[in-house]
């Protein structure tokens, strides 16, 4: 992509009303901008990184088993009242009515309308278990939303079902999301903490948030010192093998959300003990019949007799994980992108438009990349160099490729890594090898 031609309003300034580091980055990197109060639009940049996001969390829900279909946004209310959460949800769901006088409501989450799918379509114990998801955007009234997408009122989000026969398989569905949230997570380049929580509205008597540290975090949590250290990110796993011991890995060392801290587990920690706040990218259930029962959501069993399903519900805020990434990867000139979300991996910058060695290289650069499969964000504009570097810098790709008329009476370019900051003068050709590895 010509940066020429791309649409991408950068501002110099911090607006006033950014609180926060990815509030603020997103803003002056074009990503998104406010339509009202905690509802944004997302730009091409932003954009680009939100899709990267939720392909990454589609493919390890594909590899776990889920399938993917797509559910209504606007929602009958006589199916909440099926499950009595119309009235009890309170004033963050947004109640509507339809040209006839009917009473709607703009979903924030779908455990009724899955159901009502489930009680039509699957009748026997044959056909369980079942793992369904969707990843669609929902509305919560917030009273206060602030810190941009991060405590926003619309926001995009996978929610995924479980169905099974009884607890006991429950517990097996329920350890798939577990193990499944964390090597997502560790492949956005998070380290995401499973921690004890409360199950809030959802219900249920079994969750667990998943949450990054971080300053800007509105949780405060606790956790023990290893589980800082694990990760899961390149671990194949067999999701048709018992994997308890493996949640139990985790679950056997202390950490739990404000609402379930433990002082005098803390205590026993001593010097083990880390306390910090929390961002959640994430949020399991596991609520039995809850919902099955007041839907009759039964299925028939092998002696003939007939049982409610034991169900969970498994939440991961997509477009919440794009600014808990920045929040986690920044510094003072922008944001640091991890390669496999960024929304082009390498930045390549003209400095000295309009001279015929300098666009010819370029040109040259720009099509070999994009043939071999590497997006390019090519700054072809004829501003400042100052310009070019401070926004490359700004909205974070992995790579910059620098091109000048004095490297390239030589053949050379310098390559910069916007992780590290380090540049290097290599040739043109060990450029171009190096990227499209």
């Amino acid at each position: 992509m010509r940066l020429s031609r791309y649409f991408l309003p950068t501002l110099k300034e911090t607006p006033s009303e950014a609180q926060i580091a990815s509030h603020r980055l997103m803003l002056r990197a074009g990503m998104i901008r406010q339509s009202s109060a905690g509802i944004y639009s997302w730009l091409p940049l932003g954009h680009r990184v939100l899709m990267k996001i939720q392909a990454i969390v589609e493919e390890e829900q594909d590899a776990m088993g889920a399938q993917q279909i797509l559910m209504p946004t606007i929602q009958p209310a006589d199916l909440w009242r099926v499950s009595g959460r119309y009235d009890a949800y309170g004033p963050e769901m947004l109640r509507i009515k339809d040209r006839h006088d009917r009473d709607m409501l703009y979903g924030p989450t779908n455990e009724e309308q899955v159901t009502e799918i489930f009680h039509d379509c699957v009748r026997s114990y044959k056909d369980l278990p079942k793992m369904l998801y969707h990843i669609q955007w929902k509305f919560r009234d917030e009273v206060r939303p602030r810190f941009g997408i991060m405590r926003g009122r619309e926001f995009l989000m996978k929610d995924a079902y479980s169905f099974d026969l009884d607890m006991t398989e429950g517990r097996r569905s329920y350890n798939k999301f577990f193990i499944s949230y964390l090597r997502t997570f560790a492949r956005l380049g998070l380290k995401a903490i499973p921690m004890a929580a409360d199950s809030g509205p959802i219900g249920g008597d079994m969750s667990h948030e998943f949450l990054v540290l971080a300053e800007t975090g509105e949780s405060e949590v606790a956790c023990h010192r290893d589980l800082l250290e694990m990760d899961w990110s390149d671990k194949p796993i067999d999701y048709e093998a018992d994997l308890q011991p493996l949640v139990d890995s985790f679950t056997a060392k202390y950490a739990a959300t404000d609402e379930k801290r433990d002082a005098e587990q803390e205590a026993a920690l001593g010097d083990d003990l880390v306390t910090a706040r929390g961002i959640e990218v994430g949020h399991i259930f596991h609520f039995g019949t809850k919902y099955s029962v007041p839907f009759e959501a039964n299925v028939t069993t092998s002696d003939g007799g007939e049982v409610a399903v034991s169900m969970g519900s498994y939440g991961i805020g997509v477009s919440r994980l794009v600014g808990a990434i920045i929040e986690a990867f920044h510094d003072d000139d922008g944001i640091i992108w991890p390669e496999v979300v960024a929304p082009f991996k390498v930045g390549l910058i003209n400095l000295k438009v309009g001279d015929e060695t300098c666009d010819g290289a370029c040109e040259g650069i720009y099509n070999d990349l994009t043939e071999a499969g590497v997006e390019v964000l090519y700054d072809d504009r004829d501003i400042r160099a100052g310009g070019k570097f401070a926004d490359m810098d700004l909205i974070g790709l992995p790579w910059q490729i620098i091109a000048g008329p004095r490297g390239l009476k030589n053949g050379m370019v310098e390559l910069k890594s916007r992780a590290t900051g380090e540049r290097e003068e290599i040739s043109l050709e060990a450029a171009l090898s190096r990227m499209a590895e």
